[in-house]
């Protein structure tokens, strides 16, 4: 019997003293936070051990924050509490995400990719639908560019191609678009290479 694969990070979230990408914020929702109101309501989709959502709700947003690791969720939770703060998260299939309510601002960094390319655009398109008018997406994902590197390619299904996920912005305001390569490196995984796409866009009708 073949033994399961596991993703490097599941392991990282189950270690309270480790840190498996950062403890800081994206630079891109520091750098473009400020086109959201006080008080707004926020989605993180794929939030991993959180340090994005918990940024924004020490900010006094309201964030929403799913993820399908059961461990990535409760290393979030942990975290709110030991930074006296707090974010509604919860555990969700990406695929299967029904949203219920409007968005100001809706993020997800490094998780598109890793469902099929017609489930991450139809996810994207729900969420243009469910964010307010004004509304800021911030969206990164990585591309075919360079080859899926070995810690991620069992999982990499849905790498995008370059300028992919641009298209599915071209009714909306394009404040931001970067295609990049990028050299990476994870508790116990070797320095390695990513391609990726983002975008911030701004919902305007």
């Amino acid at each position: 019997m073949s033994k399961e694969l596991v993703p490097f990070w599941e392991k990282s979230y189950q270690e309270y003293d480790t840190i498996a990408f950062s403890n800081e914020p994206n630079v891109t929702i520091t750098e473009f936070e400020h086109l959201i109101n006080d008080r707004s309501k926020i989605l993180e989709a794929g939030c991993g051990e959180g340090q994005n959502a918990i940024y924004l709700a020490k900010q006094g947003h309201h964030v929403d924050a799913f993820d399908l690791s059961e461990h990535g969720i409760a290393k979030l939770k942990h975290r709110c509490e030991l930074a006296d703060t707090q974010v509604n998260a919860f555990v969700a299939d990406l695929t299967a995400y029904q949203f219920k309510q409007h968005y100001d601002m809706v993020i997800c960094f490094g998780t598109l990719h890793f469902v099929e390319k017609d489930e991450w655009r139809r996810f994207i398109i729900n969420a243009k639908e469910y964010t307010n008018i004004g509304g800021i997406h911030i969206i990164q994902i990585f591309t075919d560019t360079v080859p899926a590197s070995e810690d991620i390619a069992p999982f990499a299904i849905g790498l995008a191609k370059d300028e992919e996920l641009k298209e599915l912005y071209t009714d909306w305001e394009i404040l931001q678009f970067k295609s990049y390569v990028f050299e990476d490196e994870h508790p116990n995984v070797p320095k390695h290479l990513h391609a990726s796409n983002k975008i911030v866009a701004r919902r305007i009708r």
